[in-house]
C-alpha cells in the first residue's frame, strides 16, 4: 500500500475509533455494567470524554485502585472526587487491589466488591434504572423517573466543580483536605457551611473529626445560605436577602476554554485552578494548573492555635510564597520528617550537669523563624549569652528566642507548634543542636531499633515475668509434693521394722505440713533428691504425731 492511503487508512480507523468512543461515552450504563482496575473497561466516560468514573491507580502503589471520577482528556489526570467509606467512626479512602469490580446490578444497586467478593463499598441509594457519567463531572445513579437517586456532587470529597452547591447545613457536603498530595487519607483541614448560616474554614486534629478554632469564615451567622460554583466560574457565598459574597475570583471571560475546579488543598488553602483546553489558549497559559484564586491569602499568618500544630506538623515551620501562591512546610537544622517532624539526634539527657552540657549541645541561629505559642518561661532583663546558657543547661528546652529591644528571652521545648517564617520576625530564634564533635549524639541503630520495638519487648518482657511467676509457683508445688512424699516413704521403712515382718503391716502415717516442717528442722537437711523430689533428712517422734 502506497505511504499516503497507508496514512489515509490510518487517520480513517482513528476517527472510527473516535466515534465508537464517543458513541459508548453518550450513552446510558446499564444495568448489569462492571468495570474492573485492569482492562479496556475500567472507567465510564462522560458525552465530551472530559471526565471519567472509575478506577485511578493510586501513586506510588500501582497495585491499589482508587475509586473515583477525574479529568480524563488532560495530560495530569486529575482527581476531582473520590470515594470513602466509614469504619468505627473513622472515614478513608475506598482503595481495591486489581481483581476487584464494581457493577451496577440488575436490581439497580451500585456495589463495589474485592476478589474474595466482598462488599467494600455502595452508595446509600434506592434502586437505580441506570447511571450516567455527566459532562460537570458529576456520576449519578438515575431512577426511572428520570430524578438522581444518588450522585457524587451530593458526598464531595476536597474538591468542587462549576455546577456545584454546597447548602447550609447538610452534614455530608462539606470538604475535607488530602493528607497530602498523593495520600487521599483525610487531611488537616475542613470546609463547612454550618447550620448557623456560616461558611467556615477548621484545623482539624489527625485521625479524628475534632475541630479547633477557625482561622477563616464568612461571618454570615444567622443569614448565610450557600456556597455555590456557577457555570460562568464564579465561587460566591449567597445569604437570605439574595446578595453574593465572592469567595474566589469573579469569573472566567471564556469557560469554554478551560477546566475548572476550586480544591481546598493539603495545606488548608481553599484555591481555584484553570487549565486550558485548547492548544491556542496553551499558548497564552502554561499546560498545568495554574490558581487564579485563594482563600486565606497567607495560611501561614492566618492559623494561629492554642492546642494542635498550626499550618504545619509540629517542630515544623510554615512558609508563603506570594509570587507563586504557594505554601510550604520546612524542618528545622538537624530535624527531619517522620510522622511530625523530630530530631535525628539523641535528645540532651536531664542527669548532665553544668559542664556537660555544654560540652555536648549548643545553640545556632534560625533567621526569619518563630514558634509563639511554645513559651513556657521567660526572663527579662537578660542578654543574649545568658539567654543561649539558660537553654542549653536546661534538658526541656529545644529553642530559645531573644529580643534586643526588651533584653527578653523565652524558653520553648518540643513540640514546637504555629512554626511560621516571615520577615517580620525581628527576634533572635536559637535552636539547640549537638555540637559537631559530638559524636556521642548521633542515634545508633539499636537505639533506632529499641524506639520501633519497644512496645513488642514491654509484651514479650511481661510474658515472660509472667511466665517465669508461673514456673517458680510450679516449682515450689513439685518442691513440697517431693518433700512430702520422701519423709512419708522414710516414716514408712521405720514403722516396717524386722520383729513386725510377721505381723499385720500397719497403714502410713499421713503428716500435716507443719508437723513435716517441725520434724525436718524447716527442711534444713538434705537426704537427696529424685524423681518423686528432695529427701529431707526428719525425726519421728510421739510429740509431732
Amino acid at each position: 500500500m502506497a505511504p499516503h492511503l497507508r496514512w489515509l487508512f490510518l487517520q480513517f480507523l482513528l476517527l472510527l475509533l473516535e466515534f465508537s468512543s464517543a458513541a459508548q461515552a453518550q450513552g446510558n450504563i446499564t444495568l448489569g455494567s462492571s468495570l474492573t482496575p485492569q482492562g479496556p473497561n475500567s472507567s465510564w466516560l462522560s458525552p465530551s470524554g472530559d471526565f471519567a468514573f472509575g478506577f485511578r491507580p493510586v501513586e506510588g502503589n500501582t497495585s491499589s485502585y482508587l475509586l473515583a471520577v477525574w479529568f480524563d482528556k488532560i495530560s495530569e489526570k486529575t482527581v476531582a472526587w473520590y470515594a470513602k467509606s466509614s469504619s468505627d467512626g473513622q472515614e478513608s479512602p475506598v482503595q481495591v487491589p486489581s481483581s476487584s469490580v464494581l457493577q451496577l446490578r440488575d436490581d439497580g444497586l451500585l456495589s463495589l466488591r474485592n476478589p474474595s467478593g466482598d462488599e467494600v463499598w455502595s452508595p446509600q441509594a434506592p434502586s437505580a434504572a441506570y447511571a450516567r457519567m455527566l459532562d460537570t463531572g458529576n456520576f449519578r445513579l438515575v431512577g426511572a423517573d428520570g430524578k438522581a437517586k444518588w450522585e457524587t456532587f451530593d458526598v464531595p470529597a476536597d474538591t468542587i466543580l462549576p455546577t456545584q452547591v454546597l447548602p447550609v447545613g447538610q452534614q455530608d457536603k462539606v470538604l475535607r483536605s488530602r493528607l497530602i498530595p498523593t495520600d487521599y487519607a483525610n487531611g488537616r483541614f475542613l470546609l463547612v457551611v454550618q447550620p448557623d448560616g456560616n461558611l467556615v474554614f477548621y484545623p482539624i486534629a489527625e485521625h479524628s473529626t475534632f475541630q479547633y478554632d477557625p482561622y477563616w469564615a464568612s461571618n454570615t451567622v444567622g443569614n448565610g445560605s450557600r456556597l455555590v460554583f456557577n457555570e460562568t466560574g464564579r465561587v460566591y457565598f449567597t445569604v437570605k436577602n439574595g446578595t453574593q459574597i465572592n469567595i474566589t475570583s469573579a469569573g472566567v471571560n471564556s469557560m469554554g476554554d478551560f477546566f475548572n475546579r476550586a480544591t481546598l488543598d493539603p495545606d488548608g488553602v481553599f484555591r481555584q485552578y484553570l487549565y486550558p483546553k485548547s492548544s491556542m489558549v496553551r499558548n497564552v497559559w502554561s499546560s498545568r494548573w495554574t490558581a487564579v484564586s485563594s482563600i486565606p491569602q497567607d495560611i501561614c499568618q492566618a492559623i494561629s492555635v492554642k492546642a494542635g500544630s498550626g499550618a504545619c506538623g509540629f517542630n515544623s515551620y510554615c512558609t508563603f510564597d506570594g509570587t507563586k501562591n504557594q505554601t510550604s512546610c520546612l524542618c528545622p537544622q538537624r530535624y527531619k520528617f517522620f510522622d511530625n517532624e523530630r530530631p535525628d539526634f539523641v535528645p540532651q539527657s536531664c542527669d548532665l550537669d553544668e559542664e556537660a552540657a555544654m560540652a555536648e549541645f549548643e545553640m545556632t541561629l534560625i533567621n526569619s523563624v518563630d514558634w509563639p505559642q511554645s513559651d513556657y518561661e521567660q526572663y527579662s532583663p537578660i542578654d543574649e549569652t545568658e539567654c543561649r546558657r539558660l537553654c542549653v543547661i536546661d534538658c526541656f528546652c529545644a529553642t530559645a528566642v531573644f529580643q534586643a529591644s526588651t533584653n527578653t528571652c523565652w524558653k520553648k521545648k518540643l513540640p514546637l507548634s504555629n512554626g511560621n517564617m516571615a520577615e517580620s520576625v525581628d527576634r533572635t530564634v536559637l535552636i539547640k543542636v549537638p555540637r559537631s564533635n559530638n559524636t556521642q549524639s548521633q542515634p545508633s541503630s539499636g537505639s533506632s531499633k529499641w524506639k520501633k520495638d519497644k512496645k513488642y519487648w514491654i509484651l514479650g518482657s511481661s510474658l515472660f515475668f509472667g511466665s517465669s511467676v508461673l514456673l517458680n509457683l510450679l516449682l515450689i508445688s513439685i518442691l513440697l509434693f517431693g518433700t512430702y512424699c520422701g519423709i512419708s516413704i522414710t516414716s514408712k521403712k521405720k514403722l516396717q521394722s524386722p520383729q513386725s515382718s510377721g505381723s499385720s503391716i500397719l497403714p502410713p502415717k499421713i503428716f500435716t505440713y507443719n508437723e513435716l516442717e517441725k520434724a525436718t528442722s524447716g527442711f534444713h537437711e538434705v537426704l537427696g533428691s529424685g524423681a518423686s523430689g528432695t529427701v529431707y533428712k526428719g525425726q519421728h517422734r510421739s510429740d509431732v504425731s
